[in-house]
């Protein structure tokens, strides 16, 4: 499973990018096919509380599954895509069983 984290008009420290990748790695419970994972971080409208937005694309055979997330802090958004993408996880791989 190939992650990418962008951060998008600023730096992510390096903390904050290991973080990401062992709350992501997890993911591969729900799903071992998972082909890449791509992160984005973006901070909205620096003055405002919620602003810290992430977004979580998954690839896996066939389709990619998205989710995004915005709140107070980049570690509560990133846990509530992970927990998000779990569950999108878990239906695709429903679908594929019962085809």
């Amino acid at each position: 499973m190939e992650i990418k984290i962008k951060s998008i008009h600023f730096d992510a420290t390096e903390q904050l990018q290991a973080f990401i990748e062992k709350k992501i790695a997890k993911l591969e419970k729900s799903f071992e096919d998972i082909q890449k994972v791509e992160v984005q971080l973006k901070v909205e409208k620096p003055a405002t509380a919620d602003n810290k937005t992430v977004s979580l694309s998954v690839a896996v055979p066939g389709n990619t599954l998205f989710v995004e997330k915005t709140s107070d802090t980049f570690e509560e958004s990133t846990d509530l895509c992970v927990d998000s993408m779990r569950g999108q996880l878990t239906k695709f791989k429903e679908k594929l069983r019962n085809r």
